[in-house]
């Protein structure tokens, strides 16, 4: 335990002063009721009515030691649970996501909808967003400060081809620089490159990597290399869950690209393989309201920190109570307070 005022405890110094005091107090007051022959209830010869006449000073004595230890400001280390964790958006912006099976559009529903799970994340969880049409890139690093999410989420319009590994391996690497801190990069080093090259990673069990974890938002229609196989892969072997989002319906829509009239659908079994290849779920949305019911049930890891608190309160309720006893059990058995 520490304190935030300690010199407040030399208050504690006071304390065998006043019991000094108060035991010389009764004592006279005990000399006094024999001098005039009183008992009352205060009567040595019953040992029931001793140990009661002592009961409420002890009550009151421990909350005169504990006032002076709460207005010290106490502070302790206590285990919390919290949610905590990394979530990257990973956004397909590609300019299939115009089309207008979803009301308004595919890319406006689902940014209306990431802003609802943003809003609603405990502020243990950090997000991070990514955007990916031919390749991916990071519009947002993993922050715990959502009105820089929401405005990173804002910028995000339509753009060219869909690449399902481009954003996938740029999530990886959002999650991978976030969890590295900021002092990560050896920026000067006498080490050739190959001597600090980073090591191939063991695979873990897919899903292993908590609380890590992306969101993909993606109608599914991949036409952009590398293949979104060996890219899923890497994030099982990495155990970071990847719960995809279907955007779009099964029955699709046409869109006009360069004045080219293109029909596009949702490819469900894709993003169902890259979900089930790395132990995360995939969500089919079919309308809007359907969409944001789906990031309700997205749900990061519970765990248990560590966290230096300030326990003020507790003390100084703890002291009311005892003072109150003490006065209460007095008042009750003895008919005064000590």
């Amino acid at each position: 335990m520490s304190f935030i005022w300690p010199q407040v405890l030399l208050g504690l110094l006071l304390v065998p002063a006043g019991l000094g005091l108060y035991m010389w107090l009764d004592r006279r007051r005990r000399r006094r009721l024999a001098k005039y022959g009183a008992t009352g209830t205060t009567d040595a010869s019953t040992g029931r009515l001793r140990i009661r006449s002592r009961v409420a000073p002890v009550l009151m004595l421990c909350g005169v030691v504990l006032l002076p230890i709460a207005m010290a400001r106490p502070q302790a280390v206590v285990s919390l649970p919290q949610e905590e964790g990394i979530v990257v958006l990973s956004f397909d912006v590609s300019a299939s996501m115009a089309a207008t099976d979803l009301t308004p559009t595919r890319m406006d529903a689902a940014k209306a909808a990431a802003k609802d799970f943003v809003a609603k994340q405990p502020t243990g969880v950090t997000i991070g967003v990514v955007a990916f049409s031919d390749s991916g890139v990071s519009v947002q690093p993993p922050t715990d400060d959502r009105n820089q999410v929401d405005a990173a989420i804002d910028r995000l319009a339509p753009q060219r081809g869909t690449s399902l590994a481009g954003g996938i391996l740029a999530s990886l690497k959002v999650i991978a620089v976030a969890e590295a801190g900021p002092y990560a990069n050896n920026y000067y080093s006498n080490q050739s490159p190959a001597a600090s090259a980073t090591p191939t990673a063991t695979p873990v069990p897919a899903g292993t990597h908590a609380p890590a974890s992306i969101v993909l938002l993606s109608d599914g229609e991949n036409n952009e290399s590398p293949d979104p196989t060996a890219a899923t892969q890497t994030a099982a072997n990495q155990g970071v869950r990847i719960y995809t989002v279907g955007i779009g319906s099964p029955g699709g829509a046409t869109v006009t690209v360069d004045g080219f009239q293109l029909h596009t659908q949702l490819d469900q079994a894709t993003l169902q393989q890259i979900s089930d290849q790395t132990g995360g779920t995939y969500y089919g949305a079919t309308d809007t309201q359907q969409l944001r019911s789906i990031y309700d049930n997205l749900d990061t890891q519970m765990v248990v920190q560590p966290q230096l608190i300030e326990i003020t309160a507790l003390l100084a309720g703890a002291a009311v109570l005892l003072f109150l006893a003490g006065a209460g059990a007095s008042m009750l058995w003895l008919g005064r307070l000590p």
